[in-house]
């Protein structure tokens, strides 16, 4: 039987709320929205699952969540990190076929964020990992992976090709993957081109660098020459307009994500009337609860299959101690690459 302490350390919100600000997710000094405290072990109540965490994974939501920019408001006090890795220890009624398992898992409202040695989340949102899943890619298994799975389902929808913004994120390099994979080309679109061989080596089917001098031109070229009809944005910039504008008509503007602060400036408005075009976003929390539960099985088994079998792999730059979190958080943040944090 595993002993479990009565108390436990974790990263938890200074502030409540909503801050009703948007700054995008840069981190200069974690202090600000954070501290590390002491709290008592959560108990699971029917449904839910105690878990010794073993990493836990820092996404762009987590940082717009602990700034007060995200879509559900933060509560002082509790553990932030919606994503991780980590044991079953302790099961509530009805969650009891859990105990003992190796799991990935996702903070839920009525349970306790992942940045913690102990984590509480229904039984639900926990998913058994095969033993050919490292604990990397374990605590990387649900949010970028399903919203790579889910967004280019989407794409695949009548489109011989897909414009990715952000490409060289992690979840950029599952897309362009995913893609190539379901016969549609990857167009990358980056800021850095020291980026660019990797992802043509992915698969990617042309990588536009915005900071290139012709880009603009290349853009304009690549639409011509592939005709994408969905854009998948986590810029949300006057690039992303751009490129937008620029595709054929009855085009597809998903936004997912909002890394650039400043509002995109969208001029061709008589676009989405006469050309039938549409800007939509996409919150991986709406599909979960609107995808039968079949669906979402089929989904993490494809998943899991993919990092077992080396197709996806979770590029750590970065794996923080618990307790230096704080102080070291936005410098690894910047240094680019997936951060995790380790009890």
């Amino acid at each position: 039987m595993t002993q479990i302490p009565e108390r436990m350390r974790a990263l938890v919100l200074k502030e409540d709320g909503f801050s009703g600000r948007f700054e995008g997710p840069a981190i200069d000094d974690a202090h600000r929205w954070l501290e590390l405290a002491e709290l008592p072990v959560p108990q699971p109540g029917p449904g839910q699952v105690l878990l010794r965490v073993r990493r836990a994974t820092v996404n762009p939501s987590d940082l717009h969540f602990i700034k007060g920019e995200y879509g559900q408001p933060r509560r002082k006090g509790t553990p932030a990190g919606f994503e991780g890795c980590g044991d079953v220890v302790a099961a509530g009624p009805g969650a009891e076929g859990l105990l003992g398992r190796r799991v990935a898992f996702v903070a839920t409202p009525d349970g306790s964020g992942a940045w913690a040695d102990y984590a509480l989340t229904a039984a639900s949102a926990a998913i058994p990992l095969a033993d050919a899943v490292s604990d990397a890619d374990g605590a990387a298994l649900i949010v970028n992976p399903l919203t790579a799975m889910a967004m280019i389902d989407l794409a695949a929808e009548g489109s011989p090709a897909v414009v990715l913004t952000a490409a060289g994120s992690q979840l950029g390099k599952l897309m362009i993957a995913l893609a190539r994979d379901r016969d549609l080309a990857p167009i990358a679109v980056i800021r850095r081109a020291e980026q660019a061989p990797a992802l043509e080596a992915l698969g990617a089917a042309e990588v536009l660098v915005t900071t290139a001098p012709d880009f603009r031109e290349r853009a304009a070229a690549a639409m011509r020459a592939h005709k994408p009809r969905v854009l998948l944005d986590a810029v949300a910039d006057d690039v992303s307009a751009a490129l937008f504008e620029a595709m054929p008509a009855h085009a597809r503007w998903v936004v997912y994500g909002k890394l650039d602060p400043t509002p995109p400036r969208v001029t061709a408005m008589g676009q989405l009337i006469f050309m039938g075009k549409r800007i939509e976003g996409f919150w991986l929390s709406r599909w979960l609860a609107e995808t039968p539960r079949e669906r979402q099985a089929e989904v993490v088994a494809e998943v899991q299959r993919r990092f077992a079998d080396g197709r996806w792999h979770t590029d750590v730059a970065a794996e923080l101690p618990l307790a230096e979190a704080l102080d070291r958080l936005p410098e690894a943040l910047r240094a680019g690459g997936k951060v995790q944090i380790l009890p």
